[in-house]
């Protein structure tokens, strides 16, 4: 168990990041306004591949992170609640775009603060530009070759390119 610093306040924001997008960032940004650190963890889950896999998830983070104080990328295994009482997090950023996204994030943030009442859940609603972003959305839209560089860091756009480009080549 991590011994909470007062004068250091980390929340974690747990994302499958897969792949980052600006939407992403957005909340990043904004959550540091409140804390001192934000930590972006990328759960491991072995049951499921993803687009990108950890490694190129952690990758594209860390080049992003890279410009910004406070922003620190993270994997983990496990429960995200207990990551969060790893670090030594106050509180848990998850970002909610609709009311169906609401729902299920409301039912988790119940089951954490039974697990670990001393960590919080703060939801925040991303920047209007943002609302309709989804890495998934993301995904297909340049599958089908759609520019996809206004909503995703120049890193995640390249890695992509070069991702769909391999598959159609």
């Amino acid at each position: 168990m991590s011994e909470r610093s007062p004068e250091r306040r980390i929340a974690l924001f747990p994302a499958s990041f897969d792949p980052v997008t600006n939407g992403h960032l957005d909340i990043a940004d904004r959550a540091l306004r409140i804390f001192d650190e934000v930590v972006l963890g990328i759960a491991v889950n072995v049951a499921k591949e993803g687009f990108f896999s950890t490694d190129e998830r952690m990758e594209a983070l860390e080049a992003v992170a890279s410009g910004r104080s406070g922003l620190r990328p993270a994997r983990f295994e496990g429960l995200t609640v207990d990551f969060a009482e790893e670090i030594g997090a106050i509180a848990i950023i998850r970002g909610v775009r609709a009311m169906s996204d609401f729902d299920y994030e409301f039912e988790m943030a119940l089951m954490n603060k039974h697990l670990h009442a001393n960590i919080e859940t703060l939801f925040m609603m991303p920047s209007p530009e943002y609302l309709y972003v989804s890495s998934s959305r993301l995904r297909e839209l340049a599958c089908f070759g759609r520019d996809i560089e206004e909503f995703v860091p120049p890193i995640v756009a390249k890695m992509m390119r070069e991702r769909f480009s391999r598959q159609h080549a």
